[in-house]
């Protein structure tokens, strides 16, 4: 098992913490591999941490389905499948709905800006093919409604849900264009006419555009 070096980690979180966050991000951008063996010493000795740490950390990251662990036989990092977007994106879709729902009256002016200005950030990075920087800038852009709800039960499921569209789009199986820069405006448009039918849809249609821009993409290059 290789392990990356040369990474840091803010020392404010705890040792759990640090070790959750490094091995999740490890798990997405495929540094760890799907169905790779994970060794918990190799992994403590790699993140400057004992044992328990790590063990903490692979027990969360098995809830949330990034890691297998089979007691007494081996823990490993979950296989990948691209059709699971079509599993994915629906739920987020409707939970994502359902934030900007509850957003809608809550919203104000500087909020609106701020939405607009990631918007424009947004749309100047896939411009530039920068689909790194797109991917944490549309997330932002989400990210803001959903704070606007104060709901950790939807925020934390979200997150959970935003770990695996992550780990999808550094496998290729999700895929970002300036439709969605469009998408986002009129987001931001239904906002400020305070129509919730509108909103609920366009959000929903944001996020499950994915699985169509998938699927086009399997018909034309069948593996």
């Amino acid at each position: 098992m290789p392990i990356p070096t040369g990474f840091t980690t803010p020392n404010r979180l705890s040792a759990k913490q640090r070790a959750f966050q490094q091995l999740q991000e490890w798990i997405i951008d495929g540094t760890l591999q799907p169905g790779e063996k994970l060794n918990d010493g190799e992994l403590a000795n790699a993140l400057g941490v004992s044992r328990t740490p790590v063990r903490e950390a692979l027990q969360l990251l098995s809830v949330e389905g990034l890691v297998e662990m089979n007691p007494g036989v081996s823990t490993q990092v979950t296989g990948l499948n691209g059709e699971d977007i079509t599993k994915i994106l629906p739920p987020l879709a409707a939970l994502q709905s359902l934030a900007a729902e509850i957003a809608l009256p809550l919203i104000n002016t500087q909020t609106i800006e701020s939405l607009r200005h990631i918007n424009a950030e947004f749309g100047e990075a896939l411009a530039k093919d920068d689909y790194h920087y797109a991917l944490k800038l549309d997330e932002e852009f989400h990210g803001i409604i959903v704070e606007l709800t104060e709901n950790p039960y939807i925020a934390n499921t979200i997150s959970t849900f935003q770990a695996h569209v992550r780990r999808l789009f550094f496998h290729n199986s999700i895929i970002l264009d300036q439709g969605s820069v469009d998408e986002h405006e009129e987001i931001v448009q239904a906002f400020e006419r305070g129509d919730r039918e509108s909103l609920n849809s366009l959000v929903r249609h944001n996020w499950l555009r994915a699985v169509d821009a998938y699927q086009a993409k399997m018909q034309r290059n069948p593996e």
